[in-house]
């Protein structure tokens, strides 16, 4: 029997992230609202990020998040800098937040542990409430994505992402990002129809490609790299729009697609100008852009803030993926040599 795209667990299970965004930003109002309370009261001198796999994704979409919109320096984690290595570190007075589906990677305990023995106020985005990781914490943030039975990440990570913005927007009560956060969940739900067998149909004899992203949608970029090597076996390396313009541009050619993610904001110059300069070499490019239409171009909303763009993309990207794994021989539930907890020391 034929498996379709919308028979796969990784197209139900994004499917579902509207909902999930929709349910988590009103289950966490109260402890988002309190800790932002408490985050101005006694602002962090920097933030930590600590995660694994998709999860460091959305930690690098939170680095963008708040050192623009806080102004708060913002520092990824080296988890076995800890965890193997053993190595104090000066946290004292730092906001350290792991995010992670399950709670469970001893490594990412180990750290949440040390950086509280430190004196950082410890923060968990976990979508298993009763973890390891959340017991450690001084505040837990639940993802609220309810089971996910893929092995490929896809509400969970969306729920992560939305949990960034919720915690940004309180603290720093933006009023036209509390307004967006109201209006993700109805253009999630809008966003899911949108059109991009052009990927599919692009990239169904492809061996390696590179995903651009900048800013904002550099996150993007990185989370659909993975997922493309890990649900529809292609090799694929995420690069900023910048860093893609140095060494990696050498490679991109006639047999060598690139797949663009921009946001309508400062790097959306610099992104479609990468963009066009890879279409005269005579490679396949692709850009997923608000309100930007044509050959080459996969359908994506415009209306809500640029930093809402990368939840509208990967959505979209997601349902993609899925179709593409399938349309390769692979079916994205269950990719080879792959759990869904992976644990880490």
């Amino acid at each position: 029997m034929t498996m379709h795209a919308s028979d796969t667990l990784m197209y139900r299970e994004a499917h579902e992230s509207a909902d999930v965004v929709a349910r988590q930003f009103a289950a966490n109002e109260r402890v988002v609202g309190e800790l932002a309370a408490a985050l101005r009261a006694r602002p962090p001198r920097f933030i930590v990020t600590c995660a694994r796999g998709s999860s460091d994704h959305a930690a690098a979409y939170a680095k963008y998040v708040f050192e623009t919109q806080l102004g708060i320096v913002t520092a990824s984690a080296s988890p076995s800098v800890t965890s193997v290595y053993a190595a104090p570190q000066q946290w004292e007075g730092a906001l350290f937040i792991a995010i992670s589906q399950s709670g469970k990677s001893p490594d990412l305990v180990r750290n949440a542990q040390a950086a509280k023995t430190a004196g950082a106020r410890v923060v968990a985005m976990v979508n298993v409430e009763d973890s390891p990781l959340a017991a450690i914490a001084d505040t837990v943030i639940p993802l609220h994505a309810g089971p996910e039975r893929s092995v490929a990440a896809t509400k969970s990570y969306l729920a992560a992402l939305a949990a960034i913005l919720h915690l940004c927007a309180r603290w720093h009560g933006d009023a036209k990002l509390l307004a967006a956060l109201e209006a993700l969940p109805g253009a999630l739900r809008a966003g899911w129809d949108a059109d991009w067998s052009a990927l599919v149909d692009g990239l169904a004899d492809a061996h390696n490609l590179f995903v651009v992203g900048r800013g904002f949608g550099f996150a993007a970029a990185l989370e659909a790299a993975l997922k493309f090597k890990e649900t529809c076996g292609l090799h694929a390396e995420a690069f900023s729009a910048a860093e893609v313009k140095h060494g990696p541009m050498a490679l991109v050619g006639p047999d060598f697609p690139v797949l663009c993610f921009a946001q309508d904001d400062g790097t959306l110059e610099s992104t479609l100008a990468v963009a066009n300069e890879f279409r005269g070499r005579g490679a396949q490019v692709l850009v997923a852009a608000p309100g930007l239409a044509g050959e080459g171009f996969l359908p994506l909303a415009s209306g809500l803030p640029a930093i809402c763009t990368p939840l509208l993309t990967i959505q979209s990207f997601y349902r993609a993926a899925s179709a593409l794994a399938l349309r390769r021989g692979y079916n994205p539930d269950v990719p080879p040599h792959l759990n869904k907890v992976t644990e880490t020391v």
